[in-house]
């Protein structure tokens, strides 16, 4: 089964200093048929304006995978961690028992991101945060695991999740190919470029939601970047 959600379905909230596309219910948009995929919870498209961003505020119980697609992101946590997270790299934040973070553009330029929460599957653990550069050539021409629970990706940054993070750049007609399980759930966006998903065509941006299927066959139709969660 795959669904594809046009990106001008989603959820869509401007603050002025953040643009954000909602895949899923989040705040204020509610939609009960959207309210996540498997354990996957939370996916914001979101714009963040040159020198502005997220105050301290909490999370707990929670895998937050922060994918960056251009500009940068700045972290810093209740823990002491402190970080700049570039285009294309990722960072983790596994909110356990409980963190504060704030999350701020300080570019000159607007950053756009990516950010996933995954349900986990152990809860009342210490909190923990983390991010990694990832050489952009890794992923070139197929899928490169960023993240993952699943204990056999190595040098992807863990998450308390039975799932993966993973991101490709595939020039015009080159292919990627997934491999699953039937019962598992695939979430699916590519932020740039036209793709074909096992036949079924997408524009840049929109949601793809898979279950059911043993093979993920992602045809460029135009150079395209993509991300794709795989989740219980």
């Amino acid at each position: 089964m795959i669904d594809i959600r046009p990106f001008a379905s989603l959820g869509h909230a401007n603050h002025g200093w953040l643009d954000a596309r909602h895949h899923f219910s989040f705040a204020g948009y509610h939609d009960p048929a959207r309210m996540g995929w498997g354990a996957i919870r939370v996916w914001n498209d979101d714009t963040i304006a040159a020198n502005s961003g997220f105050p301290p505020h909490p999370h707990s119980d929670m895998e937050i995978v922060t994918f960056v697609r251009t500009g940068a992101i700045t972290h810093q946590d209740s823990l002491g961690n402190k970080g700049r997270t570039e285009a294309g790299d990722v960072q983790v934040m596994s909110a356990g028992t409980g963190i504060t973070h704030a999350e701020f553009n300080v570019e000159d330029e607007a950053t756009t991101l990516f950010q996933i929460w995954i349900i986990p599957d152990r809860r009342g653990e210490a909190p923990s945060w983390g991010q990694r550069a990832f050489p952009k050539a890794a992923r070139e021409g197929g899928f490169e695991v960023l993240a993952s629970g699943r204990g056999e990706a190595g040098g992807a940054l863990p998450i308390r999740a039975d799932a993966d993070v993973a991101a490709a750049t595939l020039a015009a007609g080159q292919s990627a190919v997934w491999r699953t399980a039937p019962e598992r759930h695939q979430y699916l966006v590519a932020p740039k470029g036209r793709i074909r998903v096992n036949g079924i065509d997408a524009q840049p941006r929109d949601g793809i939601a898979v279950t059911g299927e043993s093979e993920i066959t992602v045809e460029a139709l135009e150079d395209a970047e993509l991300v794709l969660v795989d989740a219980r």
